[in-house]
């Protein structure tokens, strides 16, 4: 009975269960009310969850509307960055080990934005036994606690973000300007910003920790970022193109059927992510200059596979971000539950992808000196 219902959960569950009602009317108004009949029990199931979200947030508007805006962000915020299967995740769980330093976003919260200070107490307890023990896409693990990406908030928040066109594959050019928000009007741009602004300080409600945020979108947003929070640090790891490519592959044909809400066309996947690659590192380098000195490191995922005690403590020597002596056992202790760690295999790539995806990466190839 119980595993029945968690695979019925798990079919049905999305980040868009994160919705107040209002707001989830507006998004199928957006796509024109088009819903894949395969994909109907999804877009049910997010309707009913909408309007407990709507009741729920009402009640958290008037219990904490006032902290919220008084909530001050104290410290600099670190962000990850790095393309999606870079080791972006991995990254964020090591460096959350800290957790005297850094105050990140859990799973609960970020798809529960607007509700988690009013809900997450109750919810995440109760109903902890209904989400899966392991990422679908790559094994690593996966419970209401755990670092997640701070991308579903803001999205929940403000309908702005590529990652709505996982949603609704068929109006990807509309979600695809919110990579970088460079092609976005300056409204869409503020309403994201806010959001963003508005999340954090949530999250920051009495709490003087920096606030430790991964999302892979970030990577293209340098510059909006900086716009928000001037003094913000930020981390890149960068990976094998090759392995990124196939593993990015694999993510969509794996997670993506957990999120559509529309049919996808398979044979464009491919394209896509050679396409959205080149405009997430066309503005990522076009930015970069615009952080402060002593405020950016970089770092292979290879390295980070093999020593990730070791370049855990250059980000915080490179950073300036204290004293890693004392989170190092910590740090240690973690970093020796990944030994069995069991990674995807994926099927080599034929000869002719590989040659478009030298052809189109071909600057991170040389960049980061990977082998063509």
């Amino acid at each position: 009975m119980a595993t029945g219902l968690k695979h019925r959960w798990s079919v049905s569950f999305t980040y868009m269960t994160g919705l107040p009602f209002g707001m989830w009317m507006k998004l199928l108004a957006e796509n024109g009310y088009r819903i894949s009949p395969a994909y109907l029990h999804r877009a049910a199931f997010i309707t009913l969850t909408s309007l407990y979200n709507s009741a729920a947030a009402g009640i958290e508007r008037l219990r904490f509307a006032k902290a919220i805006e008084q909530a001050e962000i104290a410290e600099p915020p670190v962000f990850i960055l790095g393309h999606w299967r870079s080791g972006t995740t991995l990254l964020h769980d090591l460096l959350a080990q800290d957790d005297r330093r850094f105050n990140f976003p859990n799973t609960y919260q970020v798809v529960n934005p607007h509700t988690f200070l009013t809900t997450e107490r109750f919810v995440s307890r109760a109903f902890a036994w209904l989400l899966p023990d392991k990422r679908p896409m790559d094994n690593m693990a996966l419970d209401f606690r755990s670092p997640q990406e701070d991308e579903f908030g803001p999205l929940l928040m403000s309908l702005k973000s590529p990652y709505l066109s996982l949603c609704f594959p068929q109006n990807e050019a509309h979600y695809e300007k919110y990579l970088t928000f460079r092609e976005a009007s300056i409204a869409d741009t503020a309403v994201w910003k806010n959001a963003m602004l508005a999340f954090c300080k949530k999250l920051s409600i009495g709490d003087k920790r920096a606030l430790l945020l991964k999302s892979p979108p970030h990577t293209a947003r340098i510059r909006t970022l900086l716009e928000i929070f001037p003094d913000a640090r930020f981390v890149h790891i960068h990976r094998d193109p090759y392995r990124v490519f196939v593993s990015q592959r694999h993510f969509l044909n794996t997670m993506g059927w957990y999120t559509y809400l529309q049919r996808p066309s398979p044979e464009r996947i491919d394209e896509a992510i050679l396409a959205r690659y080149v405009r997430m590192y066309d503005a990522f380098f076009d930015d970069l200059a615009l952080i402060p000195e002593g405020n950016y490191c970089e770092l292979r995922f290879e390295e980070l596979e093999i020593d990730p005690v070791g370049q855990i403590g250059n980000i915080y020597e490179k950073l300036s971000l204290g004293d890693f002596g004392r989170v190092r056992p910590k740090l240690e202790a973690y970093a020796a539950t990944l030994t069995n760690y069991r990674k995807n295999d994926f099927d080599k790539l034929d000869g002719e992808t590989r040659r478009k995806v030298h052809a189109s990466w071909q600057r991170s190839f040389e960049k980061w000196h990977y082998p063509a």
